[in-house]
């Protein structure tokens, strides 16, 4: 029943795209983001429908899509440079068929990066896709969010739909795309346009909003915590009422911790002695290897590139309480562990100039969206809109930035659906600052070259007119 439930919803989609085309690349958003091929037992599993989206996304923007004010943004160089830039360094992999397994799915999400801005014209466009993206990780968020909040979740525990721990059902970068999209949630609650923000679509949003803050208590993922902190921070910026919002961040976590479930404070407890956490001294270890394995390997060893290391490190822990405590060194050994980190991700797998093109082009976005945020500060009434959303997507990247440094995450299509979006943002608001600025002097210029009206006489009674 629930495979003919995603295949329905599936079927409508196409539907709809075959009377607006554009509703295909939100097709693949949905497909790439909540992936129901995976969620279904049967029938979708023997069909490439992601292929099929993209194939009918691309076609329909080649064959009826208006292309006269196309721009080009420098990320999408940048993005077509790291796309390049990944296919060379696959071609030399330390693990070649490893490296292939990973390629087959990031230069889809790269491609998709540098399509998805040529698509979004109109300011319809960007929030259709973002509310497509919302929406997509909401479906994976509010289940959780259920989830959490009847049984607590835990550590590797919670169930999200599927019992599959890669992608956006993973702990750790659910927790951090949930945090991410909180700002763009909220944003939808005032100034969304496709659902009108009445009393129902906010309560829904932020309903919404407070699911997100339950994923990391759910997943107990310390990297959600980590994020929740720097949005409430964030969010300061663009606090009406700042006083009382620092007493709300101030109140909050007091009255919710009777609340919080065993599991998830016992976990958070080791974010300030990671020496004593098997799997935060692992993450240490791994990114030291990194270290020395980039003084070597400036160019990186491509994908999957992790699995040659060998660790050796110790856990520290103290036993005992007052005069009588003890403190116990344990040797560990681990090998071929993941980086658990965007940064040494890039920097093993890519090398130095890999890891500078990402971060190019990841502070290129923070640093752009700043300047629509000041630019339109003032703006009319019309634009009144650009700001907050410039703002959304701004910390929502910033979070993901600080999420990724404790996640392997660095080519996860969600964020680079983000960046596509907002680079549709900024080539669109360039497009109408245009426009404003050369329509008034072709105005007054056809008026100028315009032959003068022939003067009316008035005619007498009886008299021919002339």
């Amino acid at each position: 029943m629930r495979d003919l439930a995603f295949i329905a919803f599936l079927i409508a989609l196409f539907g709809f795209g075959f009377r607006r085309p554009f509703v295909f690349v939100l097709t693949y958003v949905y497909i790439d983001i909540v992936s129901p091929q995976r969620l279904t037992y049967l029938l979708l599993n023997s069909v490439p429908i992601s292929l099929i989206a993209v194939i009918a996304a691309v076609g329909a923007w080649a064959m009826f899509d208006d292309k006269r004010d196309t721009r080009l943004a420098p990320r999408q160089f940048l993005l077509l440079l790291m796309l390049i830039y990944c296919a060379i360094t696959t071609r030399s992999a330390d693990f070649p068929v490893d490296a292939m397994g990973k390629w087959d799915w990031v230069w889809k999400a790269l491609a998709f990066a540098i399509f998805l801005p040529l698509t979004l014209r109109t300011k319809l466009r960007i929030e259709a896709l973002l509310l497509f993206m919302v929406l997509s990780a909401g479906s994976i968020v509010i289940v959780g969010g259920i989830k959490t909040l009847a049984s607590g979740g835990g550590y590797g525990e919670l169930n999200l739909m599927v019992s599959n721990n890669s992608g956006l059902y993973e702990g750790s970068i659910i927790s951090t795309v949930a945090v991410c999209i909180v700002p763009l949630v909220l944003w939808f609650a005032t100034y969304g346009t496709i659902f009108k923000p009445d009393w129902k679509v906010k309560i829904f949003c932020y309903a919404l909003a407070f699911a997100c803050l339950l994923i990391p208590v759910g997943t107990s993922a310390r990297t959600g915590l980590v994020c929740i902190g720097l949005l409430a921070a964030l969010m300061l910026r663009n606090a009406k009422r700042r006083l009382m919002y620092l007493a709300l961040v101030a109140v909050v976590p007091i009255v919710s911790l009777p609340f919080l479930p065993e599991s998830f404070l016992e976990r958070m407890q080791t974010i300030q002695n990671h020496q004593s956490d098997t799997s935060a001294s692992t993450r240490v270890a791994v990114w030291k290897w990194t270290i020395d394995y980039a003084k070597t390997h400036p160019f990186g060893g491509g994908f999957e590139a992790y699995r040659q290391n060998h660790l050796r490190f110790e856990t520290v822990k103290v036993v005992g309480s007052g005069n009588n405590i003890t403190v116990v060194r344990t040797p560990e050994e681990d090998s071929a562990r993941a980086y658990h980190s965007s940064y040494f991700e890039m920097l093993g797998e890519q090398g130095y100039p890999g890891l500078a093109l990402w971060l190019m082009i990841n502070i290129a976005g923070v640093f752009r969206m700043e300047v629509l945020r000041q630019r339109y500060r003032k703006a009319s009434a019309d634009e009144a809109w650009v700001t907050p959303l410039a703002s959304a997507l701004q910390n929502a990247h910033i979070v993901y930035l600080l999420g990724a440094a404790f996640v392997g995450i660095a080519f996860q299509p969600f964020i680079y659906m983000l960046i596509g979006a907002q680079i549709g943002l900024d080539t669109y608001l360039a497009r109408r600052r245009s426009e404003a600025v050369w329509q008034p002097f072709r105005k007054g210029q056809r008026a100028a070259q315009a032959p003068a009206p022939t003067p009316v006489l008035p005619i007498a009674a009886g008299q021919p007119a002339r």
